[in-house]
């Protein structure tokens, strides 16, 4: 299999119905109480991209879309547009918005990573599909250039400064992000009939861990 660093149209994913999902293994003990638990360190997501189809062309769209990846086979970006920025949905992306490492004086590469806060809880989500053209990055507040002293890879995720940041020298930047998908299906039935009729297919995507 591969990755294909193509975005499933962002017009057919918006209206898309989808989100975060977790694994919890709970036992029931004897006194009534539970033991919880999670085999996994991050959440994965699932959309349906059938939601966002409103004409035919649309459909014809969709599986020239399917038929490249060859089915479930090849991964390729998603735009979540519940999520898909380094600050709120209706803010602008600026240098300052995640913190994505501390400098130590010799560590060059950082990944990118977006802090979800809640009370005095947070979880750490790695971002490894930055979008090309929208990472703005800086040192101690202090705003880079791309190019120049900073350099992105839209692949990986990761940011390489061309000098090390200094020891105590907090790195932050701000980015739009697509998710790295599948279809998690190997057909897609459609038709006309039911189509007019308002009746779309439903086509589950899910997330992948690269």
């Amino acid at each position: 299999m591969a990755f294909h660093e193509i975005r499933f149209p962002a017009n057919l994913s918006f209206g898309s119905v989808g989100g975060p999902e977790r694994r919890t293994e709970i036992v029931t003990l004897a006194n009534g109480f539970e033991e919880r638990n999670t085999p996994w360190a991050h959440s994965r997501r699932r959309y349906d991209a059938g939601v966002g189809l409103r004409s035919l062309d649309d459909v014809a769209v969709l599986i020239a879309f399917f038929e490249a990846r060859a089915g479930q086979l090849h991964g390729f970006r998603w735009k979540d547009w519940s999520d898909f920025r380094s600050c709120a949905p209706s803010a602008t992306p600026g240098p300052e918005d995640q913190l994505v490492g501390i400098g130590d004086g010799e560590t060059a590469v950082f990944r990118l990573q977006k802090t979800y806060v809640s009370g005095l809880q947070s979880y750490v989500r790695p971002i490894l599909k930055p979008v090309a053209g929208t990472v703005a990055v800086a040192l101690a507040g202090d705003p880079k250039v791309e190019g120049v002293e900073f350099d992105v890879d839209v692949e990986t995720g990761e940011i390489s400064f061309a000098v090390p940041p200094d020891l105590g020298v907090r790195i932050t930047a701000g980015f739009e992000f697509d998710v790295p998908v599948r279809f998690d299906t190997d057909a897609i039935q459609t038709s006309v009939a039911s189509f007019q009729a308002g009746d779309v297919p439903t086509v589950p995507v899910v997330e992948i861990r690269l």
